[in-house]
């Protein structure tokens, strides 16, 4: 792709999506007629802001490459802010109550569709958004509506077990599994149930048609969001652990059978330790990738920590533990105890992120002095310094899809920055800087497809999409024993 400056990028690109914005699926086979749904993001202001307003879009004011990273962080930021809104029982966003107003407070990203409500065996049709499907038969006595469920061991690629690459799953100073979940909003939503995406069938059906999966683009100009991803990781909390300084939720916590150990549900106290935020818009169709950590998760290497520190992955008394290290197989959550993870940060924090995080946190206390929010910070923001077309992979309002091309074919990974991006919690064992190994959200999603072996638009979601089961055939009414 023939170099640019980014910020020229960002105003053609804008300039292409000029009428455009969100779109539903509409016309042909699959879709949902449904028309796009009403602006639901605002123009991002160049600070950090208390609003629940979703941005739209980075709003881009700098030349330099240091400069257009402070304005991707601060959307990162306001993003995080926006999506940990308070919401009332129904859902609904609290437009009249601040983030950690009340210390803790129910969040938008968590009425948002699971994978697992999404992606069914069989190939079901998943329920309406943001609404779940039925508990597994060992959480039923347990279970109430509205409850969470939090799904430890999958059974299937990429399920919500470990972490990326099969690396092996995270252990907390208690010995306890950590626990992951993905959410995605009503925009991803729609395009994956109104395409039918959500069982291999429906991807066959729709690439056969020639169709390439693109999801939405935000879009500052027409005040419209994109597709959004959130991912979660939660620890189990316990000893050594202060609830006020985690967002939390009581959820039941499902491992499934493993050889001679039964389901086990368990209902628990979850503290959320990372969250991954990405978002397709129009002047970043390879996505912007915000990502926040707890802020008592692991020192950096070679940091020196006061006597008395905390950590929920890092003992300071453990000199000879093995760092960024998977736990000894077997791996099984059903036995408690099991060997720590000893975490490090590989790649600190950048000095201009850090003092954005200081800047927000002190926003979040003038809220309220016991806001779990401020114990949270942001690692980095990844983006695109070359960002493909949006008027390619951006999709029109209301439809068509996008077709297959050599451009889409060709797409590359935009040459992001900063080239590496690692969670300590959601990529603890492959953080780093070395090409082709280590964490890059955008690098390693350019490679996702579908289970059709097409582009699947940055999300490896698609490939949990399993084959329809066929309805037992028909008993005959003609022929046999009289």
């Amino acid at each position: 792709m023939r170099r640019i400056a980014w910020s020229v990028a960002l105003a053609l690109a804008c300039l292409a999506a000029a009428g455009g914005g969100l779109q539903g699926p509409a016309g042909g086979a699959g879709s949902t007629g449904a028309s796009p749904p009403a602006p639901a993001c605002g123009t991002p202001p160049t600070s950090i802001t208390l609003s629940p307003m979703v941005p739209c879009d980075v709003n881009a004011t700098s030349g330099t490459l240091q400069g257009l990273q402070n304005d991707f962080d601060v959307y990162s930021w306001n993003s995080f802010i926006a999506l940990n809104w308070p919401v009332s029982a129904s859902g609904a966003v609290e437009p009249g109550v601040k983030i950690g107003q009340n210390g803790d407070n129910p969040t938008v990203w968590e009425t948002w569709s699971e994978s697992s409500d999404i992606f069914l065996a069989g190939g079901a049709p998943p329920p309406p958004f943001g609404q779940h499907t039925p508990p597994p038969a060992a959480c039923q006595n347990l279970y109430t509506p509205g409850m969470r469920v939090v799904t430890q061991i999958g059974k299937t690629l990429l399920e919500e077990d470990v972490q990326p690459f099969k690396t092996g799953p995270l252990v907390d100073q208690n010995g306890q599994y950590t626990r992951f979940e993905i959410t995605v909003n009503e925009n991803m939503f729609d395009t994956i149930v109104g395409y039918q995406l959500y069982n291999q069938q429906g991807q066959q059906a729709y690439a056969s048609a020639g169709n390439s999966v693109q999801f939405l683009c935000g879009s500052n100009p027409t005040s419209q969001v994109g597709a959004i991803m959130a991912k979660a990781a939660w620890k189990v909390l316990g000893k050594g652990d202060n609830p006020g300084r985690f967002h939390k939720v009581q959820a039941l916590v499902y491992t499934p059978d493993a050889k001679d150990l039964k389901d086990r549900c368990v209902l628990q106290t979850l503290g959320m330790v990372g969250l991954h935020i990405a978002h397709k818009t129009t002047s970043a169709p390879q996505w912007i990738w915000s990502s926040f950590e707890q802020v008592d998760n692991a020192p950096d290497q070679g940091q020196v920590e006061p006597a008395g520190s905390h950590f929920n992955y890092y003992n300071a008394g453990c000199k000879g533990c093995p760092v960024n290290e998977p736990p000894p197989r077997p791996w099984n959550a059903s036995i408690p105890g099991q060997p720590a993870t000893q975490v490090e940060r590989v790649i600190p924090i950048a000095p201009s992120t850090a003092q954005l995080n200081q800047t927000a946190a002190a926003l979040l206390r003038s809220v309220n002095p016991a806001s779990v929010w401020q114990y949270y910070e942001l690692i980095s923001t990844q983006w695109p310094t070359q960002p493909a077309a949006a008027s390619t992979f951006c999709p029109p309002p209301g439809g068509p899809p996008v077709k297959k091309s050599p451009a889409l074919l060709n797409e590359t990974d935009g040459n992001p920055a900063p080239q590496f991006l690692a969670n300590a919690t959601l990529e603890t064992y492959i953080q780093g800087s070395v090409p082709n190994v280590s964490s890059s959200c955008i690098r390693c999603h350019h490679a996702a497809t579908a289970t059709t072996g097409d582009t699947a638009d940055f999300t490896y979601l698609l490939e949990r999409a399993e084959s329809v089961i066929a309805p037992p055939p028909a008993p005959s009414t003609s022929g046999g024993m009289q």
